[in-house]
């Protein structure tokens, strides 16, 4: 299964695309996609979502995973980064692959497995689990491909084949 995991941003949007076969992992692509802060809010966003839509045209993924947002202060950053997850997500939709969310909790238990592993020991694990010499550079890109793995983890199973049958015969949550 081919997955793309993102972590989103406005700034810099981490994305890590890797092929999941059995228990194994291949590295497809990974990088971040970035915008100039000199450039306005809304031509921002249309970069994201084009260098998006180019990078899932290119790896053509089943899935992609997406780390779910969590603030806790700065209330302006919240909005602005939810307005570029809120593109990401359109961009997704439009190219047709389902979209799965991810806790950074759930993220850090299923790639270290435990949830509350520090950034390191995830970028470690990350490494060791794709077979990589380093670390993937920038952080941003590291996060997106844990994303990543953390959706091959919980879609092989049979409580993620669930929610994911759940959630597309119920998009309303009923």
């Amino acid at each position: 299964m081919k997955i793309v995991g993102l972590d989103p941003g406005y700034a810099t949007v981490g994305y890590g695309a890797v092929d999941h076969i059995n228990t194994s992992f291949k590295l497809i692509d990974y990088g971040v996609i970035t915008t100039a802060a000199k450039q306005p809010f809304e031509r921002r966003l249309m970069k994201i979502a084009d260098e998006l839509t180019e990078i899932l045209t290119r790896v053509k993924p089943e899935a992609v995973a997406i780390e779910k947002l969590y603030f806790t202060s700065n209330h302006k950053t919240v909005i602005d980064v939810a307005q570029a997850r809120g593109v990401i997500t359109l961009a997704v939709t439009k190219a047709d692959v389902p979209i799965f969310e991810y806790t950074p909790l759930q993220v850090k238990q299923s790639v270290v497995g435990y949830g509350r592993a520090e950034k390191h020991q995830v970028m470690e694990m990350t490494r060791i689990i794709l077979s990589l010499k380093e670390i993937p550079k920038p952080d941003d890109a590291a996060d997106a491909l844990a994303v990543a793995i953390c959706h091959a983890h919980s879609a092989g199973s049979r409580l993620g084949n669930m929610r994911y049958y759940y959630e597309r015969t119920n998009p309303e949550g009923v």
